[in-house]
């Protein structure tokens, strides 16, 4: 299932700038160069075009979102949600400048990397036999809940959602997974001396 997320993203990725890339208007050396070879667009970046353009856009938006269930990292997600923004924004409301443009598709490729390196890495982790999953009990009022640990990096505070207390680890302790957890975190699992 992972693999076909992925595959979302980078066809929403690719996609976008080979749409941008093939269309005169935008990038002229290149639509020139492609156009001459039988891969440029038949028309300026407007019109199907663009509309084929946005469609890759929210593409690798929806590759990002599904990125971020399978490994839990928030800002590749947020990037790839403000380029899209950026990018509808140039195209509704700021269509003399392509400014807004370039740097939506700057961050979606960002993204792009972003989610394969964390892929990678949670990859990796369980490769190793590392288990990621760890339910915290809280010491106030016993709620449990599973949690994915972060890899890396220590969660020094975890708010309970059923009191509102946030905990804080024992002494000794590196994060409160190692504390309420019943799993404790990555780097332990590894035999570190320390979390960060």
């Amino acid at each position: 299932m992972k693999d076909k997320k992925s595959i979302i993203e980078r066809i929403g990725v690719i996609g976008l700038v080979l749409t941008a890339l093939t269309s005169p208007c935008c990038f002229p050396l290149f639509g020139i160069a492609l156009s001459a070879l039988g891969f440029g667009s038949f028309e300026l970046f407007g019109g199907i075009t663009m509309y084929i353009f946005l469609g890759f856009v929210i593409l690798s938006v929806i590759g990002s979102w599904f990125s971020y269930f399978y490994h839990k990292k928030w800002l590749p997600l947020l990037i790839a949600m403000l380029s899209c923004c950026l990018i509808f924004y140039n195209f509704y409301f700021d269509e003399d400048s392509f400014n807004t443009l370039y740097i939506g598709m700057f961050g979606l490729m960002i993204t792009s990397l972003m989610n394969y390196y964390e892929t990678k890495i949670f990859n990796l982790m369980k490769n190793q036999k590392i288990i990621l999953q760890s339910t915290i009990t809280c010491p106030h009022c016993g709620h449990k809940k599973e949690e994915t640990m972060p890899t890396d990096a220590c969660q020094y505070f975890y708010e309970c959602e059923n009191c509102k207390k946030v905990l804080k680890p024992k002494e000794g302790d590196c994060c409160v997974y190692c504390s309420y957890g019943t799993v404790p975190c990555p780097p332990i699992q590894e035999n570190k001396n320390c979390c960060s």
